[in-house]
């Protein structure tokens, strides 16, 4: 193929938000390229049969947060976008207890009910909550957050707008917001509920991919932001997408290609060119140049402003508060392979109950204590699994009769005390099989093979620093207007043409393409398009 060595845009990363936002800017015209540095596009968000007839979600394997906007505005039902519903949650107990909980509350209500008729009702008070919740943040979520370092009158205005909005909001809705930014999740769900499982379901979104437990003020925040996301316009409903959420990137990357726009593998970027505070374009690994006079990072906020550029280059303000974000990758997964279907006692021969998500979790203790191994440098000893069966949702990930088993795994920390990664990476995965035995017998006879992801195979794969999943914690101080930093939160950067859309960016993490369309509005407006 013919390629240009002159752009318009030159996209650096091919995860998810670098090729929404290529296709936002090929579709507008400009002559645009994602460089991405691995054999294939998507970043965390792949697919891959690793091993004859099984196809793992290596990293991310769900979808909820994305933006709707993005399906409709880029075609993506055109390039082969299809999500299948993932219909339950199921929440193992001990000695047989159990929650199947879907997307009727009627059904939900008869089944909380069985373990508690007063939580049965304050799980319909607060669900409904949460959705209006979700609802009013949801405008803020999908636009460029003021800039509240600026003098402005644009940005003063969009500050003093937003402040009259949330005063404005229901007293409902915003005590809980509130809650959700000063308080743990522990202490938010102690005030609904009174039975063990129950408020483990709940509480487990709020630990997350993230380097809080349950009793730590962190996993309000945490918890909240996982509740903004939604699927086919249920809030707080998930989907997976056929052929895992590699099929989602492949539909973003032939979107880009049908924009116009070019993608390339193994095209990794050694650095970005600039001169007199502009940017000319961006030197390759294998050492050629292409030039453009706008280059668009799709890395984490540390690779984009301490690795692509020089940091003495930039503001001293800006370098600080980049070099003290908080990244602290906690999650691993262990994809398995299986034989057949996990077997849990009184529940035989029910497939449908691992149509969506499995957690292990039984307790707001169990979820604590194994934060706690965290703190003390160790991964969990009995670890929180957020579990998903995909070959019950889409059977063409396995070989019929087998099954594909993907399991996030809290807590792993990045840095082990006395020992490392290559060591443990065995003893991490027998721990999580061993956990799995415990609520489910026999499954380890089950296992017909296992992928192990530590958060430094997530680092050196991905590009994610410390293997953390949201490219940032999503904390307080990193979030809206502070992300990445405090002015410097609408995509540019301090080098003219430079700019940023990871999911260090607004809004954050997860599979939401939110940064690359928000960067993409930034680029055109600024380019007068």
């Amino acid at each position: 193929m013919n390629r240009s060595e002159s752009y318009d845009v030159i996209v650096v990363g091919g995860g998810h938000n670098g090729l929404v936002n290529a296709a936002y800017l090929a579709k507008a015209g400009l002559k645009t390229v994602v460089l991405e540095r691995r054999y294939l596009v998507g970043g965390a968000a792949i697919t891959e049969e690793l091993i004859p007839g099984f196809k793992f979600t290596t990293f991310s394997y769900a979808i909820s947060l994305l933006r709707p906007e993005i399906v409709q505005e880029l075609d993506l039902v055109k390039h082969g976008f299809m999500v299948l519903p993932m219909v339950n949650t199921f929440q193992p107990g001990y000695h047989g207890e159990h929650l199947i909980l879907g997307s009727d509350p009627d059904v939900n209500y008869h089944e909380i009910a069985k373990h508690s008729i007063e939580d049965a009702e304050a799980a319909q008070d607060l669900d409904h909550l949460i959705s209006r919740m979700a609802r009013a943040i949801k405008p803020w979520m999908d636009r460029i957050p003021p800039n509240r370092l600026s003098s402005d009158p644009v940005e003063v205005n969009a500050l003093n707008e937003l402040k009259v909005y949330l005063e404005d909001l229901d007293p409902e809705v915003l005590d809980l917001i509130e809650k959700c930014t000063t308080c743990s999740i522990a202490e938010i769900l102690e005030g609904y509920f009174e039975t063990d499982l129950i408020k483990a379901m709940y509480a487990s979104s709020g630990i997350i991919g993230s380097r809080c437990g349950p009793r730590d003020r962190e996993s309000g925040l945490v918890w909240l932001f996982h509740k903004l996301g939604e699927y086919d316009g249920l809030p707080g409903s998930w989907g997976f997408h056929k052929g895992g959420n590699g099929g989602f990137t492949q539909a973003l990357a032939r979107s880009v290609e049908d924009f116009g726009g070019e993608v390339r593998t193994n095209a990794g970027v050694d650095k970005v060119l600039y001169e007199d505070g502009k940017v000319s374009g961006v030197l390759l690994q294998d050492g050629s140049i292409l030039k453009a006079n706008v280059v668009v990072s799709a890395l984490d906020p540390r690779q984009t402003f301490t690795r692509l550029v020089e940091p003495g280059d930039l503001p001293k303000d800006l370098v600080d508060c980049i070099e003290n974000l908080k990244f602290q990758g906690t999650a691993a997964k262990v994809n398995f392979a299986l034989s057949s279907i996990p077997t849990f006692p009184g529940l035989e021969g029910r497939e449908e109950i691992y149509r969506g998500f499995t957690n292990i979790g039984p307790s707001i203790d169990y979820l604590q204590e194994a934060f706690e191994d965290c703190e003390n440098g160790k991964f969990s000893r009995r670890p929180f699994l957020d579990c998903c069966i995909q070959s019950t949702i889409d059977p063409e990930m396995s070989p019929p009769g087998n099954h594909i088993m993907s399991c996030f795994v809290m807590y792993a920390p990045y840095h082990l005390k006395q020992s490392d990664w290559k060591s443990e990476r065995e003893n991490l995965a027998d721990t999580v099989e061993s956990t799995l035995t415990e609520f489910f017998p026999g499954f380890s006879d089950l296992v017909l093979h296992r992928e192990i992801v530590t958060p430094q195979d997530i680092e050196e794969i991905v590009g994610l620093s410390e293997g953390n999943i949201f490219a940032g914690e999503l904390f307080k101080s990193q979030l809206f207007l502070d992300r990445p930093a405090p002015g410097w939160n609408q995509y540019r950067t301090p080098i003219e043409g430079y700019y940023q859309c990871g999911s260090g960016t607004h809004p954050g993490g997860c599979v939401s393409g939110g940064p690359g369309r928000l960067a993409a509005q930034r680029i055109l407006r600024d380019k007068g398009l």
